[in-house]
C-alpha cells in the first residue's frame, strides 16, 4: 500500500515495485478480518506472517477453533513447519494450476483478494495516510466492523 509523506515504518516493496507498508490479514471463510498487522513494505512476507500469526496467538478466544490456514505462494517453505511447530494449525499453500493459462480465480484464493477489496472501497484505506502502523491497523478494523454493520443492518 503507498503511504504518504512523513509515515514511519516505510519500505521499498521489490516485488510489487512500491514504496509504502504492507498490510497483512487473516479473514474468516466469510472474509471478514480477524487480526491484520501493517508493517514496512521492505519486511519478507514470511516474516510478516509470523508477526500476524504471533499476535493472533495471543488472543486465546481467536485461536480455539483455528485449525486450517489457506496462503499464497509466497508463504510456503519454512513458515509451514514453523506454523505446525508452534501452534499446531496447518498451512495449506494454493497455488495455481501448473497447466494454467491466462487468469483463473483460484479456490479460496479470492476471499482474502475480495477483502481487500472491500478495504480499498473506503476513501480513508485507499492509500495509507498515516504515521504510525498502529493507526492504519485502528482504521482497517473499523472499516470492517462498519461493513459487518451495515450487513447486519440489511438482514
Amino acid at each position: 500500500m503507498k503511504t504518504s509523506e512523513g509515515g514511519l515504518e516505510c519500505g521499498f516493496d521489490a516485488g510489487k515495485n512500491v514504496t509504502g507498508r504492507k498490510r497483512r490479514s487473516l479473514v474468516d471463510t466469510l472474509g471478514l478480518t480477524i487480526k491484520v498487522v501493517v508493517t514496512a513494505g521492505t519486511l519478507q512476507d514470511r516474516d510478516g506472517a509470523k508477526l500476524l500469526l504471533e499476535k493472533l496467538a495471543q488472543q486465546a478466544d481467536a485461536t480455539k477453533r483455528l485449525k486450517l490456514i489457506r496462503v499464497d505462494g509466497s508463504y510456503r517453505g519454512a513458515l509451514i513447519a514453523w506454523v505446525a511447530e508452534h501452534f499446531g494449525w496447518k498451512l495449506e499453500v494454493v497455488e495455481k494450476p501448473k497447466d494454467q493459462i491466462g487468469f483463473q480465480i483460484l479456490p479460496k484464493r479470492w476471499i482474502i483478494e475480495r477483502t481487500f477489496a472491500w478495504l480499498v472501497r473506503q476513501r480513508r484505506l485507499a492509500r495509507d495516510y498515516e504515521r504510525l502502523p498502529e493507526t492504519s491497523e485502528s482504521f482497517i478494523y473499523a472499516a470492517v466492523i462498519r461493513l459487518t454493520l451495515r450487513r447486519l443492518a440489511k438482514t
